[in-house]
């Protein structure tokens, strides 16, 4: 049998056909689902480090939530019994008790503190430091008003996808999930 006869025969020759077919359209099958997969999990972590940071705020107002003895909470925030509480700690206690354990973080520069107001924009303006709190709210354009005392807490969390070599969040380069809540304590 000469080399010509043989690629004719084996041209002629349809077994594996299917098989070959499968593998082609499974790479691309196994690759959008692994795909779906990180997104989802990029998502849970996105929403668990949201939480995080809600619960970080939350257990501000949970420790400080006596407004006529306990704010500004970073300067005067004490427990229950009395004895000066470390805010920053109750904090970070809060957030690490999530999913994600002690792999969140307090950015740095956290937990902050101000006065706020509603402006006309329906947004939330600074109209004094923590020193002296203003009487209303006439710097954001409402006298009627009263500031309020507002904590931000801000965590971060080092992301990594599942698979950094196939998916899209691989190749998107977010390598941290960072979240800020707020909640009004006085």
């Amino acid at each position: 049998m000469t080399i010509s006869q043989a690629i004719a025969r084996l041209r002629r020759d349809e077994r594996g056909v299917a098989a070959l077919e499968f593998a082609l359209v499974g790479t691309f099958l196994v690759v959008g689902l692994l795909n779906a997969v990180d997104v989802g999990y990029y998502t849970y972590q996105r929403m668990a480090v949201e939480n995080a940071a809600q619960v970080g705020a939350q257990a501000a107002w949970k420790n400080c939530s006596d407004p006529s003895t306990m704010l500004p909470a970073t300067v005067n925030c004490t427990t229950a019994n009395g004895a000066a509480a470390d805010l920053s700690s109750a904090i970070t206690a809060a957030i690490q008790s999530s999913s994600l354990g002690t792999s969140i973080t307090l950015v740095s520069g956290y937990p902050a503190e101000g006065y706020y107001c509603i402006n006309a924009s329906s947004m939330l303006q600074a109209v004094g430091s923590l020193s002296s709190k203003p009487s209303n709210c006439s710097a954001a354009g409402n006298s009627a008003l009263s500031p309020g005392d507002y904590i931000q807490v801000g965590v971060t969390y080092t992301y990594a996808p599942l698979f950094p070599g196939i998916s899209v969040m691989g190749a998107s380069g977010i390598t941290a999930i960072t979240a800020t809540a707020w909640m009004r304590l006085g």
